[in-house]
């Protein structure tokens, strides 16, 4: 808790994770701001959207100010990630630290890099060699030695690939659900027969939420609520048994433009290409064990994607 003693929960980045999560703490009793650079968007129930820049200690301090536990999904273009991403951090840790809030941070399963099929736990050893996953795990141990440190109380939420309502940049995401629907070209990644997790969005929300109201799980990485891993040939079929038809699948061998996925958008993704040549199995039983946090399943997951997608494409957006 701040020294303000007070319950305002303040979610930086405005993104799919973060407005999921505002509204998943509005839903829980918590006052929330949501903070990005605009400061719009549609109203959500019980969330105040916030107008700040949180790429200065002082623009930081500006935004969550008050706050008792702020929460950080803040990201960036994936060609600027290794330069704006250690800047921001350095803000909002200033900031945090000066407030005297907890900080839960949205992270990744980069920092492991390539694991040749092991299962990812909490106690996989961090082994990445790609330079996003290098400086996500050197942004990993710096908020972790800021906690062991006393600066700041930290914890660290780790999710697999995005997927559900709202997820548009996603490997299944945009590039699936659009034309699945219309019966376009759905992109496929590398060898769609291994297994890959995905994390419903919902789940990193509530799971999120969940390490922000529990203090006893600060200074560690946690798994957030993933269901088991399937092949991603698995997920398209669950999606052709919901609409009563085939997919028109283009498989992407290498990284190559497609759809959403622009040049600029693949040559910086090619490094991580490697989570589609091999299995991403993510284990996050130790949150369920802890908290009780339990995933969606994968049919919920395509079900209500489907659905949002369905309304997102008739609002001709």
């Amino acid at each position: 808790m701040s020294a303000t003693g007070n319950d305002l929960h303040v979610v930086l980045g405005a993104g799919p994770a973060g407005t999921t999560l505002a509204a998943e703490l509005a839903s829980r009793g918590h006052r929330v701001h949501l903070v990005d650079r605009s400061g719009a968007g549609p109203d959500l129930e019980g969330v105040t959207r916030v107008r700040g820049d949180v790429g200065t200690v002082e623009g930081a301090r500006a935004a969550l100010k008050g706050a008792a536990v702020v929460y950080h999904c803040v990201n960036v273009a994936y060609h600027l990630q290794v330069d704006m991403m250690p800047g921001i951090q350095d803000a909002v840790l200033g900031a945090v630290e000066a407030e005297g809030a907890r900080l839960v941070v949205l992270d990744t399963l980069y920092p492991y890099g390539e694991t040749h099929g092991e299962v990812m736990t909490e106690d996989t050893p961090w082994r990445a060699t790609a330079k996003k996953g290098r400086m996500r795990a050197e942004l990993d141990e710096k908020y972790l030695a800021a906690h062991q440190q006393g600066r700041v109380a930290v914890v660290l939420g780790r999710s697999a690939d995005f997927v559900g309502p709202g997820v548009l940049n996603s490997t299944l995401g945009g590039a699936v659900f659009p034309g699945a629907l219309t019966g376009g070209e759905v992109a496929a990644l590398g060898d769609i027969d291994l297994p890959h997790s995905y994390t419903d969005i919902r789940n990193v929300a509530a799971g999120l939420a969940t390490l922000g109201e529990n203090p006893h799980g600060d200074g560690r990485v946690w798994h957030l609520p993933t269901a088991p891993a399937r092949t991603t040939r698995q997920v398209f079929e669950t999606i052709e048994a919901k609409l009563g038809r085939p997919l028109r699948l283009t498989v992407l061998s290498e990284p190559r433009p497609f759809g959403p996925f622009d040049q600029t958008f693949m040559d910086s993704y090619a490094e991580l290409f490697y989570q589609h040549t091999e299995p991403q199995i993510m284990d996050s039983s130790a949150m369920r064990n802890a908290f009780g946090a339990e995933p969606l399943t994968l049919d919920t997951t395509v079900e209500d994607t489907l659905g949002w997608y369905r309304a997102f494409l008739a609002d001709g957006k």
